[in-house]
């Protein structure tokens, strides 16, 4: 049988150290990107039309921060990068919120091209401080973290948390000045913690579990600001299962019943 240590994959190690870099990313929002994160809590607050944007993992991270501001009485729209660059007509003073681990697939290019020619401000959120996203956004939220093998995990939950700190002191959940607060840094520093110690658990439970037998059919789950993830997980899902030829069905559902997820 194969040690803990010879079975541990790239996959698996970005996994684990995702409360590490989720406690990073809050520490530096809360630090040197708090300047970035004050501009953009302006930049949302003086405009009418405010977009949600990204493609692919940086998308569902979008759906969860819609769910934010949509909570809180303060609509945007969320429209898929691809879709908005190449049939939406942007608003004169608009703001998008443009969501990219690099910052350079193509359809974000495009996207900033049309932002400028429109007169839109530009909030990137990214991973990478080279990518064009950070070098051409009026408003740069940099999230540095250590980027993933191949499959998006640490890069689509720090931008989520990013986005989300925006979002949350956009619609004033936060504390003055649109910074995050002590007690909301606290709380999500006390939880990340908490998940760090706790992964040790599920991957017990995971390994005991008959549930994810190949062949097996698995549901994910979600409403409101957790629908994003129920999406990610499932992509996470697929992405990570190719190599090993896994032949478990993957549907994901919103839940329109509490009585769902409770069984």
């Amino acid at each position: 049988m194969q040690s803990t240590e010879q079975r541990t994959t790239h996959f698996l190690r970005d996994i684990l150290r995702q409360p590490k870099e989720l406690k990073q990313t809050l520490d530096d929002l809360s630090g040197t990107g708090r300047r970035a994160l004050d501009a953009a809590v302006v930049a949302v607050h003086s405009t009418r039309h405010v977009y949600l944007t990204g493609i692919g993992s940086s998308w569902h991270a979008g759906l969860n921060v819609a769910a934010l501001f949509q909570g809180a009485g303060r609509p945007v729209y969320l429209v898929d990068a691809a879709e908005m660059a190449q049939f939406a007509a942007i608003p004169a003073e608009s703001v998008l919120i443009v969501i990219s681990r690099s910052g350079r697939s193509v359809e974000i290019v495009q996207l900033l091209a049309k932002a400028r020619e429109s007169g839109a401000t530009v909030i990137g959120i990214t991973n990478a401080a080279e990518g064009a996203l950070a070098r051409e956004a009026q408003i740069a939220i940099v999230v540095p973290v250590a980027m993933d093998h191949a499959i998006s995990v640490n890069t689509y939950t720090t931008l989520a948390l990013a986005a989300g700190m925006v979002a949350s002191s956009v619609i004033g959940r936060t504390a003055r000045n649109g910074y995050p607060t002590g007690s909301l840094a606290d709380s999500l520093s006390g939880a990340f913690a908490a998940a760090g110690r706790a992964i040790p658990g599920w991957q017990g439970q995971i390994e005991k579990s008959g549930w994810l037998a190949p062949g097996s059919t698995t549901y994910f789950l979600a409403r409101g600001t957790s629908l994003g993830s129920a999406y990610e997980a499932r992509l996470m899902w697929e992405e990570g299962s190719m190599g090993r030829g896994c032949g478990s069905r993957i549907w994901r559902w919103r839940a329109i019943c509490g009585r769902w997820a409770r069984g």
